[in-house]
């Protein structure tokens, strides 16, 4: 791996950490009925190749399950996400 494989590696790793770490801080919002992280900023984060932190955050605090942006378009987007990365994998390294 090269320095920027280990850029890569590290960046989608700190994207999806605070993907997960926003899912987990707008659960905790909402059952103490504050302050809110909106929607646009999850799935931004989410769009942004943290789609897979997004998911896990979503399945382990249970946030956002039912709403058809996040139960359809996050996994979709870590498909997209995922099919990018190995594509890059495959033949983007040069």
């Amino acid at each position: 791996m090269n320095a920027l494989d280990w850029g890569i590696l590290i960046a989608y790793a700190l994207v999806n950490l605070v993907a997960f770490a926003l899912m987990g801080l707008d659960k905790r919002r909402a059952r103490r009925d504050a302050w809110r992280v909106r929607e646009k900023t999850l799935l931004l984060w989410c769009a942004c190749f943290g789609a897979l932190g997004g998911l896990t955050g979503m399945r382990v605090f249970r946030h956002k399950t039912r709403h058809a942006a996040f139960s359809v378009g996050v996994p979709a987007m870590m498909v997209v996400q995922l099919a990018l990365l190995t594509v890059y994998c495959v033949y983007g390294r040069g």
